[in-house]
């Protein structure tokens, strides 16, 4: 039976590396298969990336522009009502820890509430965050939306 853990290449499919350098009867002696002289077979004879002879590289030849605030954008976490009417029952508290035990978000730095679905179980819901149909939904199923302070964000 094959499964990952036994799998292995055809015999003769796989050839041998080439071993450099290692004397006259391997076939790959002398030169190590660099032919002769010039740049590329001498040690340390390769050229960075990008590297255009001395021209100036494509890189630094093309306009740049934009800006990306990627580095200090917020990730939130959301979750719809309906999946906390799937998740939890009638009369339970929910928390971001409840809800990344439940595996409904990932962390629990930044959460937030939306009001998608429907919710017909009454429960207690603490985020970072709601959306305003969703703590109408919340409080209308007889539940209580109370929002906790989000942490501060890293390097601040």
């Amino acid at each position: 039976m094959f499964s990952l853990n036994n799998l292995k290449p055809k015999p003769g499919s796989v050839r041998r590396t080439k071993r450099l350098g290692t004397g006259s009867g391997s076939g790959h002696g002398q030169t190590s298969t660099k032919g002769q002289k010039g740049q590329s077979a001498s040690a340390g004879g390769t050229k960075r990336t990008g590297f255009e002879g001395g021209q100036m590289p494509l890189s630094r030849r093309i306009p740049k522009s934009g800006f990306s605030n990627n580095r200090f954008r917020i990730v939130w976490e959301w979750v719809n009502v309906s999946s906390l009417d799937k998740c939890f029952d009638n009369g339970a508290e929910v928390t971001p820890e409840a809800l990344v035990a439940k595996r409904l978000v990932k962390h629990t730095k930044r959460v937030k509430i939306l009001g998608d679905g429907e919710l017909k179980k009454s429960l207690k819901v603490s985020a970072h965050a709601f959306s305003a149909s969703a703590k109408e939904k919340i409080e209308k199923a007889g539940g209580a939306a109370s929002v906790i302070a989000a942490a501060a964000p890293a390097g601040k």
